[in-house]
């Protein structure tokens, strides 16, 4: 998470797209997923741009928005 930084850019893999859950899992990097709202039209292994919107590493959590 430490070489990652808020509003920033990076390109992700999108580990888990449900309507029903909380939105999208996107890995980052080998075993570090954020979060993004859910939208449709993206399936798993898609790659996408994210915006890191929040990082709170005390509850391991990255908060991000589909670009």
């Amino acid at each position: 998470m430490e070489s990652l930084q808020e509003k920033s850019i990076v390109k992700g893999i999108v580990k888990e797209a449900d309507k029903f859950k909380n939105g999208l899992f996107v890995e980052l990097k080998p075993n570090l997923v954020g979060m993004a709202e859910y939208k449709d039209g993206f399936y798993y292994g898609q790659t996408v741009d994210v915006y890191i919107k929040k990082i709170i590493p005390d509850k391991k959590k990255i908060k991000l928005i589909i670009v």
